[in-house]
């Protein structure tokens, strides 16, 4: 499975993920100019983009992705909240499978303050491995199995955030939606130790906060609690 991060973070998302033969886009949430450098120019290559929720770092990009052929894979909320239409976007709902090209993709619900968003557990019939990717929300709720590759957020440390708000860099107010909204380093920590990790074979870490993450701590404590390949998500 080849991982491509063109952008991560709070001012944008979006990745390229192929097992080969499929390649797609998990987020559209820059511009379709920095898309298309980012893929090289070769946007065409793409078969679908799947968005996870309407916030802006996610979504910014999906009228010009449909614009240029590429049908978009989004909850009802979602498509609502964008104020989307037409025959490419694809409504999909939390916990029914679909298919794309090599991809069998089940969604399931996340937590965040969006509408309906939701992650995503991708297996390819071609190469035999599982991926999932789930980011911006505070819990995620399910077990997953002999998983491959692991897509996660880990947006801020609780320690790192509570330091920030005593030194008066981060409102108190901001704190407490991250802890509503998006997954802490310890949460992940959490998660990953729920989980069966046995064959997997790499760990990104994604959106970073600029103010309340430290990437070099984070890749350490996640490679010493898994002792798997660790990557920090930057662009």
């Amino acid at each position: 499975m080849d991982i491509k991060v063109l952008a991560s973070g709070s001012k944008g998302n979006c990745y390229r993920i192929s097992d080969g033969i499929t390649p797609l886009l998990l987020e559209c949430g820059i511009s379709i100019q920095q898309i298309k450098e980012g893929l090289n120019f070769k946007l065409n290559e793409i078969v679908a983009c799947l968005v996870t929720h309407e916030h802006k770092d996610h979504s910014k990009a999906s009228k010009d992705i449909l614009k240029a052929g590429i049908d978009i894979y989004m909850s009802q909320g979602t498509k609502e909240a964008l104020g989307l239409e037409g025959h490419r976007i694809n409504v999909i709902k939390a916990k029914q499978q679909f298919k794309i090209g090599t991809w069998i993709i089940l969604p399931f619900d996340t937590q965040h303050d969006a509408v309906e968003p939701l992650g995503f557990l991708l297996y390819s019939n071609a190469t035999k491995e599982k991926l999932l990717y789930a980011t911006d929300t505070y819990y995620i709720k399910y077990r997953f199995h002999r998983l491959t590759h692991i897509m996660v957020e880990c947006n801020y440390s609780i320690s790192i955030l509570k330091d920030n708000v005593e030194k008066g860099i981060i409102e108190a107010e901001l704190k407490n939606r991250l802890f509503r909204s998006h997954f802490s380093l310890e949460n992940v920590k959490e998660f990953l130790k729920a989980n069966d990790l046995t064959k997997v074979e790499q760990i990104w870490l994604l959106h970073l906060s600029d103010n309340n993450s430290d990437a070099e701590r984070f890749k350490r404590e996640i490679q010493e609690l898994t002792g798997k390949e660790v990557y920090i998500a930057e662009g």
